[in-house]
């Protein structure tokens, strides 16, 4: 290889590298599924003893959505009654137990208002929504149930800019859990 040759292959690699971080970088402001997220949201479920049904679903995605609603969401503070089994000095160290029993299948009363049940509905739809109903309440606030009115305690401001992928993750997730028989925890799920 002559020496212009080799100049120019290495150019090449060097925009070529560029491009892919260039590429990479911009993929990263869209919230990407990351191995490392999706490895800690499917560990935390399987830790806490959420059963997660795979079936015709990608775990990457299933596992981002985990990490989403557990890591960074919170969800289960508010959708759970009461959130945690084991929980009463989470916050000195001592290691948390979600009740898996109630996961996310709401009843956590804030006032005269009690959070919704979220787990799959007989429609096997998280809330009985569409992927694009559970889009527009979370970007909007709008009550499902009340139209035209909006959501009081849901924090829908905070996650309202998240990424399409992101709450499609979410959305994924929360179709992968079992749902939650009404009597079970004294919410009424649909």
């Amino acid at each position: 290889m002559t020496r212009p040759t080799i100049l120019v292959g290495v150019a090449v690699a060097v925009f070529a590298g560029s491009l892919v971080t260039a590429v990479l970088r911009a993929d990263d402001r869209e919230g990407p599924i990351t191995d490392s997220r999706a490895r800690i949201g499917l560990a935390f479920a399987r830790q806490q003893g959420i059963e997660l049904n795979l079936t015709d679903r990608d775990p990457e995605i299933v596992g981002l959505g985990s990490y989403l609603v557990n890591a960074v969401g919170g969800c289960n503070d508010c959708h759970t009654a009461p959130p945690y089994t084991k929980d009463p000095f989470a916050f000195l160290g001592a290691p948390k137990q979600v009740n898996v029993a109630c996961y996310l299948a709401g009843g956590q009363a804030f006032g005269p208002f009690v959070s919704r049940d979220i787990t799959p509905f007989k429609n096997g739809k998280p809330a009985g929504l569409s992927f694009k109903a559970f889009q527009h309440v979370i970007r909007t606030g709008e009550d499902p149930l009340n139209p035209g009115m909006v959501l009081q305690v849901m924090p829908w401001p905070t996650f309202q800019t998240m990424t399409d992928a992101d709450l499609h993750a979410i959305y994924v997730y929360l179709s992968s859990i079992p749902p939650i028989a009404a009597d079970i925890c004294g919410v009424p799920s649909e």
